[in-house]
């Protein structure tokens, strides 16, 4: 049998036990599997919802998304939508 090169490719998966978040290979992965920002999940989740068994690193850091933010964003966008239909 000839010698083989292996690869050293591999693939960690952590995922934190308060909210399910994962992280593939050290990136924060949402659940749809795009690369997901840590201060976000912080502003949106792990500020308001963490404790101690959170593993975001970004955990307690402002400058994040915030769901104040989405909202005031939603209502813009129902705004600009209204001032169209005029």
């Amino acid at each position: 049998m000839p010698n083989r090169e292996l690869s050293d490719l591999s693939l960690s998966r952590k995922e934190c036990p308060k909210c399910g978040a994962t992280w593939i290979n050290g990136q924060h992965r949402w659940a749809t599997g795009i690369e997901g920002s840590e201060r976000d999940l912080a502003g949106l989740v792990c500020n308001n919802l963490g404790d101690s068994t959170c593993i975001n690193p970004k955990k307690g850091q402002e400058g994040g998304d915030t769901w104040e933010e989405r909202f005031k964003y939603i209502g813009k966008l129902g705004d600009d939508a209204d001032l169209k239909m005029d």
